[in-house]
């Protein structure tokens, strides 16, 4: 599968995102929200349905976002028509301006699993950072591997009712791979009304789960300067594995 395709929100899974994810935690959207100033141009890519953009817009700050997923954006352009919000594949956004302050929310960037992959977003995004701004985003640890299936069969994880009062249904397995540091997790999400199915869609959901240290020596390869991580969103310094999340906070000279 191709890399840009994998981990892609179709409809399905949209509309279960919007209802378990409505709004963002408050201690993250704080975190993220530490960094902006009115009137620096800021970027969150992979920017979803919104749940950090709105509010970024909503505070008056000046941004612009990314996303893939058709559907996601959808969502967004409902809660706020005016987003600067554009469809597109991260890897390949080019745009003309350089921004002050990009962001990635949610351990996304752990979304990417493919190592050179990665880098090549992780470029992509120094190209167009601004001398002296930030980037600043999250990953998942080795923290949150899942035990395998123990039979393999894919089983309900979760079940939340539309607005319309039917039944939407996520069922998936887990497997991790010790070799790649890679979290397989594929699901099915289907949609009932009663008994009956309406609609189903397949989801190659992966993750990449990294070790303290990892992500350091990727950024300092690829250039950025003054890098720090964090273990919290209160901005306690990482010292080992033992957290769901490293968030890093680094630049360019």
């Amino acid at each position: 599968m191709n890399e840009s395709r994998q981990n892609y929100y179709g409809s399905l899974c949209t509309e279960m995102y919007e209802i378990l994810h409505e709004q963002a935690p408050q201690d993250e959207l704080n975190f993220y929200i530490s960094y902006a100033k009115k009137g620096e141009k800021i970027l969150e890519p992979l920017c979803g349905s919104g749940r950090f953009f709105v509010p970024f817009l909503q505070r008056g700050f000046d941004i612009y976002g990314v996303d893939l997923s058709e559907e996601m954006l959808s969502k967004l352009k409902q809660k706020a028509p005016e987003a600067k919000a554009v469809h597109a594949d991260i890897s390949e956004y080019s745009p003309e301006t350089r921004f002050d302050y990009i962001f990635i929310s949610s351990g996304s960037v752990s979304l990417f699993t493919d190592m050179d992959f990665c880098r090549k977003i992780l470029c992509g995004i120094k190209k167009i950072l601004a001398p002296k701004g930030k980037f600043v985003f999250a990953v998942d640890t080795v923290a949150n591997k899942y035990s395998d299936s123990s039979d393999g069969d894919y089983k309900t994880a979760v079940s939340v009712k539309t607005k319309e009062g039917f039944d939407l249904i996520l069922k998936s397995k887990n497997h991790y791979d010790e070799q790649s540091q890679t979290q397989f997790s594929p699901g099915i999400y289907e949609l009932y009304d009663g008994e009956k199915l309406l609609k189903s869609e397949t989801m190659d959901f992966q993750t990449h789960l990294y070790e303290f240290g990892e992500m350091e020596e990727v950024l300092r390869e690829i250039g950025f300067t003054k890098i720090k991580t964090y273990s919290s969103f209160s901005k306690e310094i990482a010292s080992d594995n033992n957290c769901e999340m490293f968030l890093f906070e680094c630049g360019i000279d």
